[in-house]
């Protein structure tokens, strides 16, 4: 944080006293016999005032009716004199030492007053923070003691405004433990002792109207601890904040005027688990490195938009103070990151993107936070955002805390914060990270490391009520929205309603979709091993149709697993650069068939070999046609464009994801062949025919068993076309059953398998 000069600007509190020759004539300055000494303040009064650690300093400061007229006291560290200024009235304050001014007048009532504050080397005009109501209503505070505001950043933070008819900004905050909290910021050179907050009853929340801030000043929260010390935090409501390293929040408000109005109107007029959904997962830092929010508005959608990808999912972008976390360690929930622009920056990427009809996911941590001084570790001196027992508070792999999903406020922070992002930036979905970290009390802890929960189990049964609220809130206040769990055990109804009981006693946790970490690991397995050894793992590929309709699925090939020596898509594939290549694409096409939603990270469509770096991005560089081996890669992302095409255009891969009569095995058991074959069909029974075949070899009058009602089927996709860098091995006529049975089936056809490839056909 750097000091600045205090800015004549009056959007900021104080303005340079007008020039002489501009000044309108003075009114008459009251004579010292007019301005009677005020009571001083009781020592304890006083001490704590100055120590910022007073509950009430409205009670003390600013003007108040007495016996005998009205007494002004006024707190202005450094000032050389206070002069009162009404009309007809110029009335100089008595100097009580330590920044202290006051005096009693002979008024009947408070009057319309500002303040001339002289220092050393100018003048300030200024209204007086104290002489203002409060600006935030009892709705909003009885809420707020309820945890039951869902619209909470409505309600704290820092809001520019009016009130009493004096623009400003509103700032308040939640720190139930705090003796006192002061605002600071560059607007009073970051000294806060002039601007001490009240505290507004039993909700813990503190309150100050600033009149003059006004949107852009910077500034904190200065709270006195139970034990007397004191600490700087940022706000943990601030809607934008500095660009990290710095660490100050912004007084911020949205001018974004939204163009999306048809895509919001529409997008719940179908469920998502029954359309079209495949999703491009952006790290948006590194996508093309130090391009701003409206730059990659210029850029991005058209790159999603003729890939076919429904939507894009951000990995977080909530700010964060060290950008290796890739956004997974938030401080600032509120905020977007401050890396690539200002929100409003954001909200006019997210609209661009869905003018060009994609939609918008973004990841959420609501699982942990990192322990910053600055932010929301021992906020207010004591644990506030975390659990109280340190057991239950730190997390054993990343060296954060977590949240205490049990109270009330804290649960009221994180369910509005889902809701935020939904409704300030139209947020199309929000995937949340690291749910198993928050259900289960042992997670990543040995024995004796944790405590059973009430029932003598192992559930978070906090964690689990937050997230039924969490998806409930955000289901009914958000039409067509999406929540999607990392979750990665075997939780019983991560994606059923919350009111149906399962079998293990509790309600379903509510998330629309799951990412299918299982299929991600097994499919991923059984593509590493060489093909003469895939037939031992074969129910590898095979094992994911026995629970896929236990949960609505996504397909995630996501950042996680091209980095940290995991090695890129396409070099998890053995053989030489031609086979790795294959594999790659037979496995995108199976992904692609398979039921669920699908999930690819970038630089993965166009095969890029080496791990993904935050540091530099996508190999874009692959894709210059003066590379000698740009045709490769080039043909990979020209297969993705098709995947994505042809499924958009074929409601059998899609229209019954979550039916188990979408599917049905042709061939589940070809292992020596390393072959699988099944049918999709949509809500008509229309069928799609998917077969992955993955050995280096051809396979000529492959015979496989098929549905009578189809008199012909024709190839509408191959992986091995040649231009996606493949054999140009084809089934180039359609392809007519014959009487012999097979596979169950009274027809079927024969049909020549490409090496190392996945054929789709449908009927003619």
């Amino acid at each position: 944080m750097t000091a600045r000069p205090q800015n004549p600007d009056p959007a900021r509190p104080g303005r340079p006293k007008s020039s002489k020759t501009d000044a309108p004539p003075k009114p008459k300055r009251a004579g010292s016999h007019g301005v009677r000494a005020a009571r001083p303040l009781a020592a304890e009064d006083r001490a704590r005032l100055l120590a910022g650690a007073h509950h009430d300093p409205h009670a003390l400061l600013g003007a108040h009716s007495v016996s005998g007229g009205v007494a002004f006291r006024v707190l202005r560290p450094y000032a050389q004199a206070v002069t009162v200024l009404a009309k007809g009235l110029r009335a100089e304050l008595h100097d009580e030492g330590d920044g202290l001014f006051s005096g009693v007048l002979p008024l009947r009532a408070v009057p319309q007053y500002s303040l001339l504050v002289t220092y050393d080397d100018n003048e300030i005009e200024a209204e007086d923070p104290y002489r203002f109501l409060p600006a935030l209503g009892e709705l909003d505070l009885h809420l707020i003691g309820e945890g039951r505001h869902e619209e909470l950043w409505t309600a704290l933070g820092a809001h520019p405004m009016t009130h009493q008819g004096v623009p400003g900004t509103r700032f308040t905050v939640w720190a139930p433990n705090a003796l006192g909290v002061r605002v600071t910021g560059d607007f009073c050179y970051w000294d806060g002792t002039a601007y001490p907050m009240r505290s507004l009853g039993s909700t813990g929340v503190w309150e100050l109207f600033l009149p003059g801030v006004g949107e852009g000043a910077l500034y904190k929260f200065d709270i006195a601890r139970p034990d007397g010390s004191h600490t700087l935090r940022a706000d943990p409501m601030a809607r934008r904040t500095e660009v990290p390293p710095a660490t100050a929040s912004i007084v911020t408000a949205s001018h974004h005027v939204w163009q999306d109005d048809l895509w919001m109107a529409a997008r719940g007029d179908r469920p998502v688990h029954e359309s079209p959904f495949s999703v491009y997962e952006v790290h948006l830092p590194s996508w093309r490195p130090r391009l701003t929010y409206r730059q990659l508005a210029e850029q991005l959608p058209a790159y999603v938009r003729d890939l076919g990808f429904t939507h894009v999912e951000f990995l977080p972008v909530a700010e964060h103070p060290f950008g290796g976390s890739w956004g997974y360690q938030v401080t600032g929930f509120y905020a977007p990151t401050a890396r690539m622009g200002t929100p409003d920056d954001f909200r006019f990427l997210v609209d661009a993107l869905h003018r060009a009809g994609i939609g918008v996911l973004v990841d959420w941590v609501p699982a942990h936070f990192p322990k910053d001084d600055w932010a929301l570790a021992h906020f207010d001196g004591r644990p506030l955002y975390e659990h109280e027992d340190p057991a239950r508070s730190e997390h054993p792999d990343w060296g954060t805390l977590e949240f205490d999903y049990g109270r009330k406020e804290v649960r009221n922070f994180l369910v509005a914060n889902a809701t935020y992002w939904c409704e300030e930036f139209h947020v199309d979905g929000l995937r949340v990270d690291a749910v198993a970290s928050m259900l289960y009390l042992d997670y990543s802890r040995e024995e004796g490391e944790w405590s059973p929960n009430e029932h003598g189990g192992r559930e978070n049964l906090d964690a689990v009520a937050f997230l039924q609220e969490m998806n409930a809130t955000v289901y009914r206040r958000c039409p067509g929205v999406i929540t999607i769990a990392e979750e990665s055990t075997a939780w019983d109804g991560v994606t059923r309603a919350t009111h149906h009981v399962g079998p293990g006693g509790f309600g379903g946790l509510g998330f629309g979709l799951k990412w299918n970490m299982g299929w991600m690991h097994d499919s991923l397995g059984y593509a590493a091993h060489e093909p003469v050894h895939r037939k031992y793992h074969h129910h590898e590929m095979t094992f994911s149709m026995v629970y896929a309709y236990s949960e609505n699925y996504v397909l995630p090939i996501s950042h996680d697993e091209v980095v940290h020596g995991k090695r890129s898509l396409v070099s998890k594939m053995p053989g030489d650069w031609w086979q790795q290549r294959a594999t790659h694409r037979a496995y995108l096409g199976f992904m692609w068939a398979h039921p669920g939603k699908q999930l690819l990270f970038m630089g993965q469509e166009f095969a890029q070999g080496a791990e993904w770096s935050e540091t530099t991005g996508p190999d874009w560089w692959l894709l210059d046609p003066s590379y000698s081996a740009e045709p490769d890669h080039r043909g990979v992302r020209d297969l993705v464009r098709d995947l994505n095409t042809v499924y958009r255009d074929a409601p059998p891969l899609w229209q019954r994801d979550t039916d188990p009569g979408g599917f049905a095995w042709v061939a589940g058991d070809a292992a020596e062949d390393n072959v699988f074959a099944f049918l999709r069909h949509d809500a008509s029974g229309a069928p799609l025919l998917a077969v992955s075949h993955f050995s280096p070899v051809v396979r000529h009058d492959y015979r496989l068993g098929v549905p009578d009602t189809v008199p012909a089927w024709t190839e509408v996709l191959n992986t091995d076309a040649a231009r996606y860098g493949g054999g140009d091995i084809r089934n180039e006529d359609p392809l007519k059953p014959d009487s012999t049975p097979s596979h169950g089936q009274p027809v079927s056809i024969q049909l020549t398998l490409p090496p190392l490839a996945t054929v789709w056909l449908r009927p003619v």
